[in-house]
């Protein structure tokens, strides 16, 4: 895509953004380095500009697209999905609170090479078939798209892969993680007469490439790889192996809101909960997001029985920001075996975890993350019309608890039990027409209304948040209870897009939205009304100046967050996975 060139700046828009000046959302501060950019960003970037993504509480795309014209800055990417644009931005630029900018941040895998030579009994686990002619149907008909570092070509995946490719680099897998995730998904086990089958090895595959062969990616390359699955309407499961590390609330983080979107499409999203355990809340995003499938790992102590699984140090533990409760579920993610990408960086650096010709060793979230995707594929094929609300309660009602999964914090709902998931009954959701009747899905099961008692009161709330007046709208969060609270802050604020905007019809018969209408205006509201909930604004800190200015864009992220030497180089290229290799 031709990146636009930049507009002439007329008077009016530089008084609107002298005025914003006061009260704008973010301000871009000079930033020292700059995340690993892909063909298309690093080409389009001028000196001094800053990579961001906007996007608009309401207008989308062509809204995000005229405000950052109007600072002089330069639209490289149309990002529908997200109702916004990836942009650069002169340095110091100044946006209205209508606008959200994040910055475009690298994102890293969460998994690794592991050279203990120790053998992985996944399907056992699980409770599948343990080789592939007992089973070699599974996940049939379905589709797992797996956003990574490309796919490599395997016999075990022969005539189910497909290759999309974003970075523009050529198809193929130069890091090696992608294609370990797809055989852990669903390798056929064919190159080991069984041995090493994947948990779905009758699902397609379609490789969306979205990293180099250093496994560098950043954020608008992730986000032009799920646009393209934002159009393939073929695809049942999304498989994002990667960790932003972004503060951002997920209301407003741009990879959340893309991949909550794909989730109201009808497309089961599954993403890890990263590798920086074991400390307690270290749960990274997009893993924060209340509504995606959060996995973290358990260690199988080399067999398929269930009673001595554990949670390894790496794993990370909850809960997330904003009180979710996460991960969600752990699944086998310690010395797992799949496939290997020959000749990439991973092969030629770990020699010890090749095994053969055709496999490799590797632990990490990445890794149980492909192994809960292959198993929503399977759950897929056998009741295609499961939503993904009602998946992610399935997987999460039937997971079996063992002396070492008591934890919830470390261990969620417990081990993935596709067998007992497979054979039971989900529970019906309001709302919404469900996968059959794409888009969409049902809303978050949870209750769509404030206590009793405080049904007015947080209606006088949102009354005042949308008129402004905040002093008012203190006054009324002051007088809610704490059921009040706690309910916005985790039932609330759980819906997902499709169910905001179906609770924006429905509840209490009133349409809690901006004078424009827009549901994406309503719910850029809601998002600050649960924020107060989480006690991160209160009156006297709800100030541009105070919260975006200073500790977003200006120290948070430009100065600190988003170096390359910081990202590409010791957080994980060198020293985070090193130390993780056993």
């Amino acid at each position: 895509m031709t990146p636009d060139r930049p507009a002439h700046r007329p008077a009016a828009a530089l008084l609107a953004l002298a005025l914003a000046a006061t009260t704008g959302l973010a301000v871009l501060a000079p930033a020292t380095g700059a995340a690993p950019a892909s063909a298309a960003t690093a080409r389009a970037t001028a000196p001094g500009a800053i990579t961001v993504i906007v996007t608009a509480a309401a207008g989308g795309v062509d809204a995000a697209a005229a405000a950052v014209r109007a600072t002089g800055g330069t639209v490289l990417e149309r990002l529908p999905l997200i109702g916004g644009v990836g942009a650069t931005l002169p340095a110091g630029t100044v946006l209205a609170p209508a606008y959200v900018i994040a910055p475009n941040s690298a994102l890293q895998l969460s998994g690794q090479a592991d050279a203990t030579g120790r053998v992985s009994t996944v399907r056992g686990t699980l409770g599948l078939p343990a080789a592939a002619g007992e089973g070699a149907g599974e996940g049939a008909g379905t589709t797992i798209a797996v956003v990574d570092t490309g796919v490599a070509d395997s016999p075990d995946l022969a005539g189910r892969l497909e290759h999309v490719d974003v970075t523009r680099t050529g198809t193929g897998d130069g890091y090696g993680h992608g294609t370990f995730v797809a055989g852990v998904a669903a390798g056929s086990g064919a190159e080991s007469q069984g041995r090493y089958t994947g948990v779905a090895p009758g699902a397609f595959v379609l490789d969306v490439r979205v990293a180099d062969a250093e496994g560098r990616t950043d954020l608008l390359t992730v986000l032009k790889g799920l646009q393209v699955v934002a159009q393939r309407p073929d695809v049942d499961v999304l498989n994002l192996s990667l960790s932003s590390g972004s503060p951002l609330p997920h209301q407003i983080d741009p990879l959340t809101i893309a991949l909550s979107r794909l989730w109201a499409r009808g497309v089961v999203v599954v993403v890890p909960a990263g590798n920086d355990g074991p400390r307690r809340a270290t749960i990274s995003s997009p893993g924060t997001d209340p509504t995606l499938l959060t996995v973290g790992s358990l260690d199988e102590g080399g067999t398929p029985a269930r009673g001595d699984d554990v949670v390894p140090e790496f794993s990370a533990r909850g809960p997330a920001p904003q009180g979710a409760s996460k991960p969600d579920l752990v699944a086998p993610g310690r010395s797992l075996v799949s496939l290997r990408a020959p000749g990439s960086t991973i092969d030629r650096t770990q020699p010890g975890a090749v095994m053969g010709q055709h496999y490799f060793v590797g632990s990490g979230t990445s890794f149980s993350t492909g192994a809960v995707s292959g198993a929503v594929a399977v759950l897929l094929a056998d009741r295609p019309d499961l939503t993904p609300n009602q998946v992610k309660d399935l997987l999460r009602q039937t997971a079996y608890r063992a002396p070492g999964l008591t934890d919830r914090t470390a261990s969620g709902a417990g081990g993935l039990a596709l067998d007992a998931a497979r054979d039971a009954e989900p529970a019906p959701l309001p709302g919404g027409p469900g996968r059959s009747g794409r888009p969409g899905s049902a809303p978050y099961s949870g209750t769509t209304a404030p206590p009793d008692g405080d049904v007015e009161t947080w209606r006088a709330f949102l009354d005042a948040l949308l008129a402004g007046d905040r002093r008012a709208a203190a006054s009324s969060w002051s007088q809610l209870s704490p059921e009040a609270h706690r309910w916005a802050g985790h039932r609330w604020a759980a819906l997902t897009p499709e169910g905001h905007r179906w609770a924006a019809n429905s509840w209490s018969g009133h349409r809690w939205a901006g004078a424009d209408g827009s549901a994406d205006a309503w719910q850029m509201r809601l998002w600050a009304a649960e924020q107060w909930a989480g006690h991160r604004w209160a009156a006297g800190d709800w100030s541009a100046h105070r919260w975006a200015t200073s500790s977003w864009a200006g120290h948070r992220w430009a100065a600190d967050q988003v170096q390359a030497s910081d990202w590409a180089g010791s957080r994980w290229a060198a020293s985070r996975w090193t130390a993780l290799w056993e």
